[in-house]
């Protein structure tokens, strides 16, 4: 079977690559056949056949299964739902491709869980899309944390930003929502980052998902995670990220603020004169509640407490204190021993996924290559995923 030259083409631009950026990637060298962009064009054009190494590195190169270059014609692009997300137009490009490929990823899992749910007969949902933002930031907010029977002492109580997480997610995956934390591609050299990409709800009454970018700061997740449970709860499938200058981004970031930080107890805070001051107010104050400064500061500005000037120069330098603590982490970690492989996938999938695929396997309903896609490794590497797990 011959490969189909206009799916090179589609490939390459679909990973946001131009034919110089993508010969590069793919080792071609100008020669006496031409410059290393026409032996690409030349490929494309159908004009020359890809050798079978040239071809597996382009599957690499463009993350696109081999196969798929030898289709009839280009596959609909993934439906990310509405994308919320306000970023400059270079960064929106740039992560196109990454973004779409994840959005694949999510997709392709979340039919088979759904599949699955379909055959158990699980009941839909009702708290998904039961809302909407006519209600008014409060209303979702006191719905949703009813939903989850979410406890803020509970969750302020917990000893690390970690575990307050960790009970923030547990409620929600009780509650029927796969919650997944996913910043690459399957290796840290395909990084996302969280400005492009900070969260995906899809809001399925059915198996609804819920997607963190986990290379964001961990204090952020629980944040996140009440973000897109209100895109889920006011049935707006989407990808958010960037400022938050859409309206349902604005929307939704009012209603996890309430729900982690109610504006009564910000109208009592102390804002002090001097920006010094303020930034270790704001510090204590927010390690005491588990939740990130730039939440705090986020919301005493909504409320009128900081003006914006004030709020963007607060802000700056949290976010260069959090980049030089993230540099100096991963240096320090650089050579350690961390935790194993497959601690850290069944972190990143969560119990609810594992448990419901534990189930299907043992009643034969999946097999281990099923069961491999929707947790995202290799069959092979299935049930060693499930040994040590408390599901």
């Amino acid at each position: 079977m011959r490969v189909n030259p206009e799916i090179m083409s589609w490939a390459r631009t679909t990973a946001g690559l131009d034919l110089a950026a993508a010969a590069a990637r793919l080792g071609f060298r100008d020669g006496r056949k031409g410059t290393a962009e026409e032996r690409l064009a030349g490929l494309e054009s159908g004009q020359d056949e890809p050798s079978r190494p040239t071809l597996l590195k382009m599957a690499a190169v463009y993350r696109r299964p081999l196969l798929s270059f030898y289709l009839p014609a280009a596959p609909v692009q993934a439906e990310r739902g509405e994308d919320f997300r306000t970023l400059p137009e270079e960064q929106r490009v740039n992560s196109a491709a990454s973004i779409d490929a994840l959005v694949r990823d999510i997709r392709a899992r979340q039919s088979e869980v759904r599949g699955l749910l379909e055959e158990e007969e699980a009941p839909q949902i009702a708290a998904v899309a039961a809302s909407s933002r006519n209600d008014g930031a409060a209303a979702v907010a006191a719905r949703l944390a009813e939903w989850l029977q979410f406890d803020l002492a509970a969750f302020r109580h917990e000893r690390t930003v970690e575990a307050a997480f960790s009970y923030l997610r547990a409620a929600a995956e009780r509650n029927g929502v796969f919650v997944l934390l996913m910043g690459n591609l399957g290796s840290h050299h395909s990084a996302i980052d969280p400005e492009a990409f900070r969260g995906f709800a899809l809001a399925d009454p059915i198996a609804p998902f819920v997607v963190i970018n986990d290379q964001d700061a961990k204090v952020a997740w629980a944040f996140t995670l009440i973000h897109e449970l209100a895109h889920i709860a006011i049935g707006a499938t989407g990808i958010s990220g960037g400022s938050p200058e859409v309206l349902v981004e604005a929307f939704c970031n009012e209603v996890a603020g309430e729900i982690l930080l109610p504006r009564a107890e910000l109208e009592l805070f102390p804002v002090a004169v001097d920006d010094a001051v303020l930034r270790k107010d704001i510090t204590d104050f927010a390690v005491l509640r588990n939740v990130s400064r730039q939440m705090v500061v986020y919301r005493l500005r909504l409320i009128g407490r900081v003006g914006l000037l004030r709020w963007r120069e607060i802000s700056r330098v949290f976010r260069e204190d959090y980049l030089r603590d993230r540099d100096e982490r991963r240096a320090r970690e650089r050579g350690a021993d961390g935790p194993s492989y497959y601690v850290v996938r069944r972190h990143r999938v969560g119990a609810a996924l594992l448990q419901l695929v534990r189930r299907n396997l043992d009643e034969g309903a999946l097999t281990p290559t099923r069961a491999g896609k929707i947790l995202g490794v290799k069959a092979r590497n299935v049930e060693p995923l499930f040994a040590g797990a408390a599901i």
